[in-house]
């Protein structure tokens, strides 16, 4: 069973563009009608918007099981420069627990891997499961609760 969020994916990113877009036009019809305290603050703005959206680090999450390997593969959905396309992927008897940890005044939701090795339990990087909706995030919470036996 494969969990993934592309639709909404789709959605974020394209709001993304449209009201940065927006932004940057009125920005430069402030400038072009001289009126350049109006287009500095819409600038500010700009970059404001720019630096909360990858704050929030909004990312494209595929997550299941196939073959008796734990999958989840993850990008942020609005990536300067080049995307860093990440996969996490074990078998998935070796998972030992999970966390879904709230950040960003509980705004966010995070989720960290714990898997059993020789020496210990190993913590997987924290994946962003903001761009992920409600529903889908119970369901991964199901799925690793199924493999866990809870």
């Amino acid at each position: 069973m494969v969990t993934d969020n592309k639709k909404r994916a789709v959605i974020i990113k394209r709001i993304f563009y449209m009201i940065s877009t927006l932004l940057a036009v009125s920005a430069l019809v402030f400038v072009y009608l001289d009126s350049n305290t109006k287009a500095l603050i819409l600038a500010a703005v700009i970059v404001v918007w720019f630096f909360v959206f990858n704050l929030a680090d909004f990312q494209f999450v595929q997550f299941g099981v196939e073959n008796g390997k734990l999958i989840l593969r993850y990008y942020p959905i609005v990536k300067f420069g080049r995307k860093e396309y990440s996969s996490i992927e074990f078998p998935a008897p070796l998972l030992k627990d999970y966390l879904m940890e709230k950040a960003m005044f509980g705004l966010v939701t995070d989720l960290t891997l714990l898997v059993k090795t020789r020496q210990g339990i190993a913590e997987y990087p924290s994946v962003s499961l903001a761009a992920v909706s409600k529903a889908e995030r119970e369901q991964i919470k199901k799925i690793l609760d199924g493999l866990l036996g809870r």
